[in-house]
């Protein structure tokens, strides 16, 4: 039927802009990406990117074919492209400078890349020989430099700093393509790779360092034999630690602090006007991303003085997009999509706890008990519930963060001991829970940033400012936090906290 037809209006580069129509939506995204390849024929590697109906018009990367609207407008990303560029109807098409250092989120299976045309031919004789008679290569110093320096070049484009667990994923990968280069002396047969891996990254940032590079740059400088009185090496050392992919990006090319703050002062013009042409300044905060990045990170403003420098900020849209740009990740689909998944499990396992004895199960009682009173449910009331109950499950007390407000009872309302938190409006509520108020606002350091109509909202929009303020999880909800970031959002970046680690083992488990 045409009306189960797929209408993509597929932008392959400046010049080429082409209507597509497909009978069905393909299975994957890599089954979209063949057919795009045989329409236009395209004989090189691409991502793509769809404008986003839900955030106006904004380009978010497809990662699942099911977030691809039926009538859609698609961008192809080749490795100098913009990806994080904003189309409309009239394209903006802005410059490869202003592409993300990184596109692409550490991956699942480490794609070991392709080496130097000797080093490949020794490696494809040197796997015949293993396979035939177990073998292993022992290669040339120069060899061997390659091999790592190649390496330490495909991880840095995922990130700078890899842990322990992903360099010995690479080394693995490497020795799992090329078993020739097992190590006979080794358990795992790949543990002194994964030693050398870690030795050439640290000479690899050295080298991106000496050229300017500012994600590694920043933490250079440090105490040494010729300079005693500066910092000791490893400290305050500024890495990203919540799996940021893009954390300190270099200014795009041609730009430099005095034509970036020009268009931040347009930003602010842009701002002020009451018909706000969000594309317009969706676009220019894309171009300013590393200035934003430079004075929350390196120079460490003030939160207050960062929101009054971008007053975008306090646009639910554009904290949505600057977390795109941090993570390469769709807030608030991936945040909705996965709560609404574990919301049937997370209220069993809550229930569960209720029933029991002591402060904890006291807690969910009541606060389920007030759920199962109200007349109608609705989703916003389903996942409201749920981040009601997470803290308290998880052994924490919001009473400091969450805040209830009657604005009838009470006209104004004392933020000044907020320093992250989350205050629900109800004027005239018989509900002493608040599931479902009337308004939401997200405060940091007393100050109301922005006002949302759901709970969910509220989480979300705050989750988005942690990340784009660079600021701490507020610490009486370390847990809460760490649930929602490495559970909820996939962000997982280190071991998990033991309460989360048993409640992701319990949501997960097969009843």
């Amino acid at each position: 039927m045409a009306a189960q037809n797929l209408l993509l209006h597929v932008h392959v580069s400046t010049d080429i802009v082409r209507k597509m129509t497909l009978p069905s939506r393909p299975e994957s995204v890599d089954e979209l990406k063949t057919k795009i390849k045989a329409k236009f024929q395209l004989d090189f590697d691409f991502s793509l990117s769809y404008e986003d109906p839900d955030f106006d018009g904004q380009l978010c990367s497809l990662v699942d074919i099911d977030e691809l609207p039926q009538k859609a407008v698609l961008k192809v990303i080749t490795g100098e492209s913009d990806g994080s560029s904003v189309a409309s109807d009239e394209t903006i098409i802005l410059p490869h400078a202003m592409t993300p250092q990184r596109v692409d989120r550490w991956p699942t299976v480490f794609p070991v890349p392709t080496f130097s045309y000797e080093v490949e031919l020794i490696l494809g004789e040197g796997n015949i020989a293993f396979e035939r008679t177990g073998k292993t290569l022992k290669l040339s110093k120069g060899q061997k430099h390659n091999i790592l320096e190649t390496l330490a070049g495909k991880m840095h484009a995922f990130k700078a700093y890899p842990t322990d667990r992903e360099f010995a994923e690479v080394a693995k990968a490497l020795v799992t393509k090329h078993p020739c280069l097992k190590e006979p002396g080794s358990q795992t047969g790949w543990y002194g790779w994964k030693n050398s891996l870690k030795f050439k990254m640290g000479n690899y940032r050295t080298k991106l360092s000496q050229a300017g590079f500012s994600e590694v740059a920043i933490n250079s400088g440090k105490r040494s034999k010729n300079n005693p009185d500066k910092q000791p090496a490893h400290s305050n050392i500024k890495r990203p630690k919540r799996a940021e992919v893009n954390f300190l990006p270099n200014f795009p090319r041609g730009e430099d602090l005095g034509s970036l703050e020009q268009i931040r002062l347009q930003i602010v013009d842009e701002v002020k006007i009451t018909a706000k042409n969000l594309t317009q300044i969706t676009a220019l905060m894309q171009t300013t991303f590393a200035l934003r990045r430079k004075e929350v990170v390196s120079d460490e403003l003030p939160v207050g003085e960062i929101l009054e420098r971008w007053p975008a900020l306090g646009i639910e849209s554009q904290i949505c997009s600057e977390f795109h740009r941090i993570t390469n990740i769709n807030l608030k689909n991936n945040f909705y999509a996965e709560l609404d998944r574990h919301v049937p499990r997370l209220q069993s396992l809550f229930r569960k706890k209720a029933a029991r004895t002591g402060k904890v199960a006291e807690a969910l009682d009541k606060l389920f008990s007030a759920y199962d009173l109200q007349e109608q449910v609705d989703v916003h009331g389903r996942r409201a519930v749920v981040l009601r109950a997470l803290p308290p499950y998880l052994c924490e007390d919001d009473s400091k963060f969450l805040k209830m407000w009657d604005p009838v009872e009470s006209p104004e309302m004392d933020l000044h001991d907020i320093a992250v938190g989350i205050v629900l409006n109800s004027a005239n509520s018989i509900d002493p829970t608040f599931l479902v108020p009337d308004t939401v606002e997200v405060v940091i350091e007393g100050n109301v940033v922005i006002t949302v109509p759901t709970l969910a909202d509220g989480y979300v929009v705050l989750f988005g400012l942690i990340y784009a303020l660079h600021l701490d999880y507020p610490k009486e909800l370390a847990n809460t936090f760490d649930f929602i970031q490495k559970v909820l959002m996939g962000l997982e970046d280190g071991k998990l906290r033991p309460r989360v680690l048993s409640l992701k083992n319990e949501l997960l488990a097969r009843e």
